[in-house]
């Protein structure tokens, strides 16, 4: 169990760097998601520096557990925050990815 810990953590980590990164960055496709549900692009960028920091502390985390645990519940957080600002923007289907997340990030959680 503990390797697939790790290659899940590992995984995360790639996805949210990338995705925080490009939101960080300001890339027109990496705040195309943000701009669909009504999210200013300064309050994105906020967004994508502290995902990209979570990614960090994810592989620093695989040193000291406390600071996985916490990017995780942090980033937890975050796709709960993305999964009910795309319901109230009446966009679901744009909102799978931060679903399929969450569950990944759950089951990160699970098998600290």
């Amino acid at each position: 169990m503990h390797t697939t810990h790790i290659v899940l953590v590992i995984l995360l980590a790639l996805i949210f760097l990338i995705s925080g990164l490009s939101k960080l960055s300001g890339n027109p496709k990496g705040l195309s998601g943000t701009r669909d549900v009504n999210v200013p692009d300064g309050i994105a960028r906020v967004i994508g520096a502290f995902e990209a920091l979570a990614a960090l502390g994810l592989v620093i985390g695989l040193q000291a557990n406390f600071i996985q645990w916490g990017s995780l519940i942090f980033l937890w957080m975050t796709m709960g925050g993305a999964i009910y600002t795309h319901f109230r923007a009446n966009k679901a289907k744009t909102g799978v990815p931060a679903f399929i997340l969450l569950t990944l990030v759950s089951i990160a959680l699970v098998t600290i």
